[in-house]
């Protein structure tokens, strides 16, 4: 026997139908109204990482367990039903209220955490090295290796690493190694040095821009004045022109390595190593810092003129010389007298 359908059972089935749409209704407002309404974070609960791969679900579950997210399933959900972006990996720090689809779209924005690190005209590159390693955020690719390995790792394609990488203030996020932030340095590096090599002036004494870049790092250690820069390199590019030794500390101090202990002394210069421009002709044979753009400038436009001397004066400058006696009585005045530190670069005959 068939089955009737009375007209009680169409007014069943409708009115089920309402509770049921009304059921799903209310929990589609109640999901809304939790989605937007604002949690109360502790200072604990205001950072979290999403590692690079991490699905929606993972992100929920890290949400219940660190930001106290109530209900980490209605979250996932929410996300796959009604905005399915890509949730963007980094470090996330929180306002002290933020509802979970403010969270939300803080990771589909990316607006993750940056960090800055700064690198000073002058260091050498073990000091980056040593920077890099004090920063817990990134990723340590670098440490531990040998300079083979380094170059490797950096695709480099000079002799030594010293003097390539430009100093400047570099981003960074979690999880970006210290590898990229150098072989971002290093892009600088070669693209502002040749930039700079194309302005140059003619008839310098360098065999090309490797050249430039050591005279450049030599300049950068003599003197922190930007004012000297060009007289200084005026004073060094006059001695290779003339063949005179450029002796000069620093370069002295670079080739002892860890044997300097922070006071050049007399068998310091008498120390043979490529680095000591006492001994050697020339320049070194590679840079001994990582010069900035004022002191590659400097080597690329010395100040034109006749001084072949300089010592300093104990204020930070120098009084420059043309003539061995002059740089005496400077020496003299200067140094003896105890106003200035122990006098630099004098060449007092040719090699």
């Amino acid at each position: 026997m068939a089955y009737r359908l009375t007209l009680n059972h169409l007014r069943l089935l409708m009115a089920a139908a309402v509770l049921a749409l009304l059921a799903v209704g209310g929990f589609c407002l109640w999901v809304m109204h939790w989605m937007q309404a604002p949690m109360l974070l502790s200072e604990a609960q205001r950072d979290l990482v999403i590692a690079r791969g991490d699905s929606s679900a993972q992100v929920a579950a890290a949400l219940a367990e660190y930001q106290n997210l109530r209900w980490p399933l209605i979250w996932r959900g929410y996300v796959w039903l009604l905005e399915p972006k890509t949730l963007k990996a980094g470090e996330y720090h929180f306002a002290e209220q933020i509802s979970p689809v403010g969270m939300l779209h803080q990771f589909q924005r990316g607006e993750v955490v940056v960090r800055s690190l700064r690198f000073a005209e002058g260091l050498r590159f073990q000091d980056w090295l040593k920077i890099l390693a004090e920063q817990p955020k990134l990723k340590h690719e670098l440490t531990n290796k040998t300079p083979d390995e380094q170059k490797k790792l950096l695709e480099f394609g000079y002799a030594a690493l010293e003097g390539w990488f430009f100093p400047d203030t570099y981003q960074y996020q979690a999880g970006d190694s210290d590898r990229e932030i150098l072989m971002r340095a290093h892009k600088k590096m070669q693209q502002t040095l040749e930039k700079l090599w194309r302005n140059r002036d003619r008839d310098l004494p360098y065999a090309g821009p490797a050249e430039a870049l050591t005279m450049a790092s030599i300049v950068e250690k003599e003197t922190g004045l930007a004012a000297e820069r060009p007289e200084i390199a005026g004073v060094f590019v006059r001695r290779l022109r003339l063949n005179m030794r450029l002796q000069t500390d620093p370069t002295v101090i670079y080739g002892l390595g860890d044997a300097y202990v922070g006071n050049i002394t007399h068998k310091d210069l008498q120390q043979l190593t490529p680095y000591n421009t006492y001994l050697i002709a020339g320049l070194p044979p590679s840079p001994i810092a990582n010069p900035g753009e004022a002191a590659l400038h400097a080597a690329l436009h010395p100040a034109p003129g006749n001084s072949l001397y300089f010592v300093g004066r104990g204020d930070g400058s120098h009084e420059f010389s043309a003539t061995l006696e002059q740089h005496n009585k400077a020496v003299e005045r200067f140094q003896r007298s105890g106003r200035s530190e122990k006098y630099r670069s004098s060449p007092t005959a040719k090699p």
